[in-house]
This record gives C-alpha cells, structure tokens and sequence, in this order.
C-alpha cells in the first residue's frame, strides 16, 4: 500500500468514530453493535446501486485455523510481511492494531459501486481545444463499510488519533449526519458513522453520501433483488474468511466494460452468453486440509444451454501415481457439438472453425467425425515427471486417455495419422509394453516422440514421449487416484463431479517445472512449497445452477 494512502485510512477511522457518540454514555457503548457484525446488516447501508460486494470478517476463529499450516519458512515470510504492513501502515504515529484497532474493528465488507464519470472541468482542456476525447476514463468508485463491535473502544481510538501530529479534520453537514474529510497531498478520504454501528468510508463524498441516503430509506443492497437470497444464504464454507456477492453478473460486466477506455462495446452474442449467469455468490474458508473456495452461480434454465453430465472418475486409475498434474472430465463431443452451434452467433468463430475443418480435409481428416466424434467418453490429459529420451530436456511429458464407445473411428483416425507421420519421414514401429500392442512415431537416437495404444476394449491413450507409454501401458506401482496426495486433495471434493483439475505441489519437480516456465522469487517459491496441491471441481445440480470447489491443500505446520 502506497504511503499517502496508508497515511489517509487510519485519521479518517478516528474522525469518523469521533461522531459516533460521547464518553458520557459508557453503558451504550459497552452495549451490543446490532447488526454490524453480519454481512446483512452491512449490506442495509450499501446502496442498491452497488454491482458487487465482498464481506471480510474478522472473526479470529479462521484466522487462526490458517496459521495451522504453512512450512516454517513461509510463517516466517507471513509474520514479516504483517510486521511490514503494521508498520507501513501506522508509520510516524502511536497507533497499534492490536490494541488500538483490533478491539473495536467488526467485519468489512466493501462494495463495488458504478463508476462516476470523469467532469469536463477535471479534463483541463483549454476552450476551442480540437479532438476532445469522448470515451473517457471513469474513476473507481469504491465503499467500505467497518463494523464497530466495541463503542468505548472505537471512541478512545479517536480521541488518541486526536493529539496526532498533522491529523486534521474537517466536517461537513448531510441528512443531519456528520461527514469528515480527510485531506493529504490534495486527495481526500470521506467517512462516516451511521448508528454508532458501522464506519462507512471512501475516497468520493458522493458515495458516502448515497450511504446515507440509504441509511435514511432509499433501497439498499440487502434489498436490491438478486441479492437478499444470495446474502442470506450465502456459501457453506467452514470458517468463512469472505464470502463475495453478484447480484447481476451481465449487469455488472456491461458496467464495467463501459468504464474502461479500452474496451470494445460488447457484441449482443457476448452480451446473451452474459445473461445466462443470472447471479454469483463465492466463499473462501478454512478447514483442516486447507483454504477452500466455493462459487455458486445462479443460472437461466431458459438460456443455458450446457448439458451438464457427470464424470464416473475411472479415469484417474489409467495414471500412475507420480502425475503432477491432471485434467479429466466427461463427453468432448458432446462440448464439441455445443461449441460449433455457438460458433452460429460468432461469425469470427465460425470462420476460424471452416478454416480448420478445410486445412485437415487436405489430409483425409473430417475434424468432427475423426478428431472428436469418437470422444463421448471420460477423457483425462495428466502430466508425468520423466528426463529420458525427448523429455531429458524438459522434465516431463504427457499423456491423453480417453473412453469410447466408436473404437472403429478412433482407430481410423490413428490409422491416418500414422500415415501423415510416414510421408513425413517419421519411423512408425509396433512395441509390446506390458502386453498391449502399442504403436511408436520414433525419432532416430531419441526414441519414440509420440506412441498410441488401447488399454482395454474401450479406453486409448496417446503419450508424449516414450518413456511415458510405459508409465501408462504398463503401470507397475499404484494408480494415480489411490495416491496420497491425490486423495487428500481431491478426497473432500463434491461427488459426484463433472472431473477434476488436479496439481500436486508436494512432487520435488513441480516447484522447479513451474519456477522454469513463470518468473518466481524466492518469497514467491517458499510459499509455493507450502501448498500441498490444488484440487479444482463442479458440478450442477440442475439448470439453474453450477457449482464451483477449489481446494488449497496447505501442509501442516511442523510441531
């Protein structure tokens, strides 16, 4: 956080609580809050008008489960970081978060307002000036609301901020509420205590303003619609650290598209595609095996068009265990087929979709038919670890396992393709691996580049390299899915499930494979060895709902 900022934040708390009631009235004070503490009672004074809002809470409960894992290294560079922080934050001055903030602070939650546009008199352009720009940059319109548990803790905060150095306050009259603003290097901060109960802030008088307006009996975001069903329920995560509110998604894209100088005005196809999602909700919690972040999104039955189907999940066990890295799922052709009726609306799609279907006619390939036709099965593309062969130099190769029910086209696809391989020059060579015939496409002194077999009646595979054939064909130690690591990330998922999205952090050779492709420092990779793996899922109960799961599979702090 840039200094002046931080510098603006803590004075205008303070002047805030100032107004929010007088010393004499202890009783009041060491009383209930009312509300500010819940995600509801802060949406009552976020105006309706708010696209989005994310409730933060500071309930100590979750917080503390987090500092349940984490290597040594990584609480180390977590700690500095908040030592940096706190000392960033409060820098020149005797406040302490934790005994000056900490004691009065509720729950946050900050809301996501349209954008204002910018004034002709904020342009600075002279009279007469020619090519006056009309797509202009709007400013963020941000408002946060502060719950206050504690009354007399908030009003002794205040009145220490008062005998700060080059603290300086200035009210101002609204609706008979009182407004400060706090000013430094020309940017200001506006705040305000509604009902002794919540701290609103932000840096435009105008949204503080439309909160009183909504503390005063305009609607608010609790009432908009959309949102009281998504506030009340919100998501079911254990120790909620946030839960995250859309009330209109289409709604909120458009706003936002609009605000930005750089984007194209949306196509009505996008903008269609956009109002399938009626609603998000998301929650981040913490549980014992890690962070795990859920997004429920509210969808059209009328306009969604995505035929959900579940995944059986027998895949996984074609792969050994040694896979970092797993992508698997249900019907390619069955999303092929949706894909090429969406392309009708784009006719940039459409035409990138001709142009391939004509490239690979050249070759005897029909690419609905002979490249996804055939795969209306459980599919999974996994990454194994190897440095033999072609792989030496990168590390790891892959491989592609798919289930059919048309084995005669998908072995005529692989028929012609090793014929594409031989007019190239490339070596295509039968191979038994653990008594399955596979075929090899092998490159002189290096081995075999590509190799493609059947692992039973209706389940082929394609291997990228070598030495990963033999990793699947003839798998000698556990399959993947009865992996440790595989089941204590993807164990407490939601099943059944449309696949997975699989990543194990725990392999010596991941960190090393990722740092190699992304640029990473060494804060960035000790906390990279602190995350166990990462599990992504969904599902969708019915039409007018999908259901998203990811998992931060943390390790356990070292006792």
């Amino acid at each position: 956080m840039p200094e002046s900022k931080s510098k603006l934040f803590i004075p205008a708390i303070g002047a805030a609580v100032v107004v929010a009631g007088s010393i004499a009235a202890y009783t009041y004070f060491k009383g209930p809050s009312g509300g500010s503490s819940d995600a509801l009672g802060s949406a009552k004074v976020v105006p309706s008008t708010a696209l989005m809002a994310t409730y933060i809470t500071t309930d100590s409960q979750g917080w503390a489960k987090l500092q349940q894992f984490g290597t040594p290294e990584a609480q180390k560079l977590v700690a500095k970081s908040l030592e940096d922080f706190n000392k960033q934050i409060f820098s020149g001055s005797n406040v302490s978060y934790e005994k000056d903030i900490k004691p009065w602070a509720g729950s946050v939650m900050i809301a996501v307002l349209p954008p204002n546009p910018v004034k002709s008199a904020q342009l600075n352009v002279p009279s007469g000036a020619p090519n006056v720009p009309t797509n202009l940059q709007q400013e963020p319109n941000i408002l946060m609301v502060v719950g206050i548990k504690d009354k007399l803790s908030a009003l002794n905060f205040a009145n220490k901020l008062k005998s700060e150095k080059g603290v300086k306050f200035q009210e101002s009259d609204y609706q008979g509420q009182k407004i400060i603003e706090t000013t430094e290097n020309g940017k200001p901060t506006y705040s305000v205590a509604l009902n002794n109960s919540h701290l609103v802030l932000a840096p435009q008088k105008q949204a503080v303003e439309k909160a009183i307006d909504t503390f005063k009996g305009q609607s608010s975001f609790a009432s908009k619609e959309g949102a009281s069903t998504i506030l009340n329920k919100g998501v079911d995560v254990k120790n909620s650290l946030a839960q995250i509110y859309v009330p209109d998604y289409a709604g909120m894209v458009q706003q936002l598209a609009a605000a930005s100088p750089q984007a194209k005005q949306l196509p009505p196809q996008a903008l269609a595609q956009l109002k399938q999602i009626k609603s998000v909700v998301a929650g981040v919690g913490v549980d014992d095996a890690g962070v795990r972040v859920k997004v429920i999104a509210n969808l059209d039955p009328q306009l969604n068009k995505f035929q959900y189907q579940s995944s059986p999940g027998n895949i996984v066990g074609q792969f050994p265990t040694d896979t970092f890295a797993l992508v698997s799922g249900n019907g390619i052709s069955r999303s092929w087929e949706a894909l090429v009726e969406q392309s009708k609306d784009y006719p940039e799609m459409k035409q990138a979709l001709e142009q391939v279907r004509g490239q690979l006619k050249f070759v005897n390939i029909d690419l609905d038919k002979d490249i996804f036709g055939w795969m209306n099965g459980e599919f999974a593309f996994g990454a194994i670890p190897s440095n033999q062969g072609v792989l030496a130099t990168v590390g790891f190769g892959g491989a592609l396992v798919f289930d059919t029910s048309d084995r005669k086209t998908a072995e005529a696809t692989l028929t012609k393709l090793d014929t594409l391989a031989k007019n190239q020059q490339i070596n295509v060579a039968n191979r038994n691996i653990g008594g399955k015939d596979v075929t090899e496409w092998q490159i002189p002194r290096q081995g075999a580049l590509l190799a493609h077999g059947w692992l039973d009646q209706d389940t082929v595979f394609v291997a990228l390299g070598g030495p990963i054939a033999d990793a699947v064909a003839d798998r000698k130690n556990l399959s993947l899915d009865n992996g440790d690591v595989f089941k204590a990330v993807t164990g407490s998922l939601q099943r059944p499930n449309g696949g997975y999205l699989y990543l194990d952090m725990d392999k010596t050779k991941t960190v090393p494979l990722i740092n190699s492709f992304v640029s990473s420092n060494a804060d960035t990779i000790t906390i990279l060895n602190s995350i166990r793996g990462i599990g992504f899922t969904a599902i969708s109960p019915d039409k007018s709902t999908s259901e998203l799961e990811m998992l931060l599979a943390l390790k356990p702090t070292a006792k």
